[in-house]
């Protein structure tokens, strides 16, 4: 048996990069897995005998058709997994050559995206009595990182929302927890150079465990997360980055 045999999960983003293995530790658990994805997440869920909601969670009105959708086709709504982000295509600027309408993109997928997941969800998870609410974060919200200004701003309020959320929630037997990994090498990151070149040996050598972290170094703190292992759990930040501190 599976520790998610029976859970219907959502996760945004889903179609590449983390997103593509979260899908895959959970279907693998036994859930059955909604991808709601701007890109084709079509051959990811059919590899996991799931659905794909074509979506752009930046927009409201497509974050709540992406849950009913998941809803209508699994019955019910158990895991929402916030894992859609601009990063991987983001470049490394300066905060003062930061274009003020990537500032306004980022911000309106990475944390008005999740805050409209959550808004459709939240209801559903309510009238269950239970569910489980993943915000995927950021390390870096703990230590800074320069030239990254705009995504570490989002993934912050992200951690904050989590915080908040939790607290109105809770009576209701929703949890909401934040996963927040280190950089990780998913096929989105190893597209672009810049972030491995400027970032890679650095955060490294920051790092108890001194080696590269790859996606299925998260899936264990995902199924936790997403499993009744942490029903007493939220309001919380799994930070998994190999133990890395500022150098």
């Amino acid at each position: 048996m599976g520790r998610l045999d029976g859970k219907a999960c959502l996760v945004s983003g889903g179609a590449k990069g983390l997103g593509r293995h979260f899908v895959a530790a959970l279907a693998g658990e036994g859930a059955k897995v909604a991808i709601a994805d701007v890109a084709d997440g079509s051959r990811v869920a059919e590899e996991h005998g799931g659905i794909f909601i074509e979506t752009d969670v930046s927009d409201p009105q497509a974050a709540a058709d992406a849950v009913a959708g998941s809803e209508r086709a699994f019955g019910r709504v158990d895991v929402l997994v916030n894992n859609a982000a601009v990063y991987a295509t983001l470049a490394m600027a300066r905060y003062d050559e930061i274009d003020p309408d990537l500032w306004d993109r980022v911000m309106a997928v990475n944390v008005k995206g999740a805050f409209n997941m959550a808004r459709a969800a939240g209801p559903v998870m309510e009238r269950q009595g239970s569910g489980k609410i993943i915000n995927v974060t950021s390390g870096t919200v703990y230590k800074g990182m320069p030239n990254m200004l705009h995504y570490i701003a989002s993934k912050g309020a992200l951690t904050a929302m989590t915080r908040a959320l939790s607290r109105e929630l809770g009576s209701s037997g929703v949890c909401v927890n934040s996963l927040a990994p280190g950089l990780t090498l998913s096929d989105s990151i190893l597209e672009n150079a810049e972030h491995l070149d400027q970032a890679r040996e650095r955060v490294v050598a920051s790092r108890a465990i001194q080696r590269d972290g790859y996606p299925d170094d998260l899936v264990g703190a995902l199924l936790f997360l997403a499993s009744s292992d942490s029903d007493f759990v939220t309001g919380q930040t799994l930070v998994v980055d190999g133990g890395s501190v500022n150098t």
